[in-house]
């Protein structure tokens, strides 16, 4: 097993990931009505560089030439800028010229958007694996906490993220969700 940053070319495998790892806010970030709608834009935004979810900020888990797992991180210095793109599209869309998008991450901090492990690969410690690959990066660029969100009644997530170091620091409201909201010191 192997992590490294994902390639455009790795959306096929990657998208699926995402879209089970962030839920509901894929309609929030890209006002998609349906999973394949919000699969196609997020494809999009994914193969473009400079957004929360383009390939440059997603690590991958991979193994004999397929994707096991992924995580989405970046620099909350950065967080703003990489959702731009995500209002410029929401904000031409009819009945989404308001729309704002919560921001999850905070200034000073290496922020884990999104983590998935492909269901044929569960229980073999990728998650860990791709949140360790996703620390080292915010150690080697200088942060010295990482943070990430978890929904409430995800209690099996929760666990792994406290086992794994990180605590809670706050509650977060996105869309209809509650979000519990952790730090770790990278």
């Amino acid at each position: 097993m192997i992590t490294r940053i994902a390639a455009r070319d790795d959306a096929p495998e990657v998208i699926p990931l995402l879209l089970e790892a962030i839920g509901s806010i894929a309609y929030l970030l890209t006002g998609a009505s349906d999973e394949i709608e919000a699969a196609e834009l997020l494809t999009t935004f994914y193969k473009q560089p400079g957004n929360r979810v383009s390939f440059d900020n997603v690590i991958v888990a991979e193994q004999e030439g397929r994707i096991a797992g992924m995580v989405v991180a970046y620099s909350g210095n950065d967080a703003g800028q990489l959702d731009e793109p995500f209002l410029a599209k929401l904000h031409g869309r009819p009945g989404k010229e308001n729309s704002v998008i919560v921001r999850e991450a905070r200034d000073g901090e290496f922020y884990l958007d999104a983590l998935a492990v492909d269901e044929h690969y569960r229980g073999q410690g990728i998650a860990k694996l791709l949140m360790a690959a996703a620390e080292q990066r915010a150690a080697q660029l200088g942060f010295e906490r990482a943070a990430l969100i978890v929904e409430t009644y995800n209690e099996r997530a929760y666990r792994l993220y406290l086992a794994s170091g990180y605590e809670e620091d706050d509650m977060l409201r996105i869309g209809d969700s509650d979000y519990r909201r952790m730090v770790k010191r990278v």
